[in-house]
């Protein structure tokens, strides 16, 4: 042939987020009715502002006394509090975990959960946290002294960077972490040096 063809552009296969890796109730980590349970929910967006339909959420938490549990039994829900919950997007981009609020691993702490993504168009999953928001202010921005003023990774970013990574406590009690993949308020992302263990400060914005 003497005609040169273009090359052939460049395609990823998958992801496969929807076979194997979702399970029946990943995202109920209590049972309904459970005292303290709470609602965990947002959106996942693209650097478009899109929602995104194929992404796979995963949550690591403290129980509400601050301890990092370290039991099986996530895979197969048994009414056992694991502190892990896995939960796949919508149609809409929306996700959501019944869990409970996770405590500060020391005193005058914040409390987070720690968020884990995986999506299309990535290379590697992201790591991120959802701090609960102060029980004295709905501003997450002027963050009035409380534990998540004294928290040093909040402490090291500006203050609208912050607020990417503080849940919104709704009328309803449930709490709402959007998560921002790219573009105007991106949410931030976190390497760990040593592994996304809940209670670990060894993070880099």
């Amino acid at each position: 042939m003497s005609e040169l063809l273009p090359p052939t552009p460049g395609q990823t296969v998958g992801p496969f987020f929807g076979y194997a890796l979702p399970y029946a109730r990943g995202n109920e980590l209590v049972e309904p009715g459970t005292p303290g349970a709470v609602r965990l929910h947002g959106t996942v967006y693209d650097g478009a502002g899109a929602p995104v339909p194929d992404a796979l959420i995963e949550i690591w938490q403290t129980d509400p006394a601050g301890k990092v549990v370290a039991r099986s039994g996530s895979l197969l829900r048994d009414g056992t509090f694991t502190g892990w919950g896995r939960a796949e997007t919508d149609r809409e981009g929306g996700y959501w975990f019944r869990t409970l609020n996770p405590g500060a691993t020391e005193p005058g702490r914040a409390p987070f959960f720690v968020v884990t993504v995986f999506a299309r168009g990535l290379q590697d999953r992201l790591f991120t946290r959802a701090y609960l928001p102060d029980a004295t202010t709905d501003d997450v921005v002027a963050l009035i002294p409380g534990p998540l003023e004294n928290d040093p990774l909040l402490a090291s970013l500006e203050p609208e960077r912050r607020a990417t990574l503080v849940t919104a406590r709704e009328p309803d009690g449930s709490l709402r972490f959007d998560i921002r993949l790219q573009g105007e308020r991106e949410t931030v992302f976190l390497t760990y040096d040593e592994g996304p263990a809940a209670g670990k400060d060894g993070v880099g914005a």
